[in-house]
């Protein structure tokens, strides 16, 4: 029989915790008998995860992974037997707005690399020496089919996302001979509040890119996570790209004089 390994052995540090994929990941991996860290900025959201949970199984963290200082701290202080992360997952980052790149948002944008970028690799590298010193782990970040296949209005966004894809594939090569193992996760359309950040509370926008179809669930997200990392410790999935079986890849676009 197929050796997955133990998940009541995983400690999860996960950002972005208070909802969508973060949310359920937390959700997946405590079911299984694993603990988590679960981090975000919306406290009440991380006290009603923890009660639904247990503070046996889930320590909370309200921080902004754009504050270095305070990830560092948090970071710092968390108690036994949450110190023992073996599992990492950068899943906070967020979109904002959709207009062409000549009108749109330089604090969207600001916000969008803020938080994509440097939060993620806040948090990283700030939890890898942990990782290293205690004989290994995994480190899964959170990228999109945006950061291969362009869109309009995804300017920004989609190049935060390419980032997050290079910067995994490189920490492969940084931390061979670590027994650390890197996975990028490249989900397409999913009904997440994704869109409600991205449209800043417009609900009727927000519906829009779901109207009609089926989309994934930050479930299906979650469980993609939870197979990478229950995998045996030699092997390694660099990337997982996932679309909705209703969404596919569109055809070149190409501008044509009227």
């Amino acid at each position: 029989m197929y050796q997955l390994l133990d998940p009541s052995r995983f400690v999860v540090f996960i950002t972005g915790a208070t909802s969508g994929f973060g949310a359920a990941a937390a959700r997946r991996y405590v079911a299984a008998g694993g603990k988590v860290i679960a981090t975000g900025r919306r406290e009440d959201r991380l006290e009603e995860l923890q009660a639904e949970l247990g503070k046996d199984n889930c320590h909370i963290i309200a921080l902004d992974v754009r504050d270095r200082a305070a990830l560092e701290k948090a970071i710092a202080d968390i108690p036994a037997p949450f110190d023992a992360i073996n599992i990492v997952l950068a899943n906070a980052g967020l979109a904002l707005g959709l207009q062409p790149a000549a009108k749109a948002d330089l604090d969207d944008w600001q916000t969008m690399i803020d938080t994509n970028i440097s939060g993620l690799v806040y948090t990283v590298r700030l939890l890898l020496p942990g990782l290293i010193a205690r004989g290994g782990g995994h480190v899964v970040t959170l990228g999109s089919v945006a950061g291969e296949y362009a869109y309009p209005g995804g300017s920004v966004y989609g190049a935060t996302k390419a980032f997050v894809k290079h910067f995994a594939l490189n920490l492969r090569s940084d931390l061979q001979g670590k027994n650390v193992r890197v996975t990028d996760i490249e989900p397409g359309l999913t009904e997440t509040e994704f869109s409600l950040v991205r449209f800043k509370g417009d609900e009727g926008k927000a519906a829009a890119p779901y109207s009609g179809t089926k989309a994934m669930t930050a479930e299906d997200i979650a469980e993609s996570i939870f197979w990478a990392t229950s995998l045996p410790e030699h092997v390694n999935i660099n990337k997982i790209q996932m679309m909705a079986t209703t969404q596919a890849i569109g055809p070149f676009d190409i501008y044509r004089e009227k």
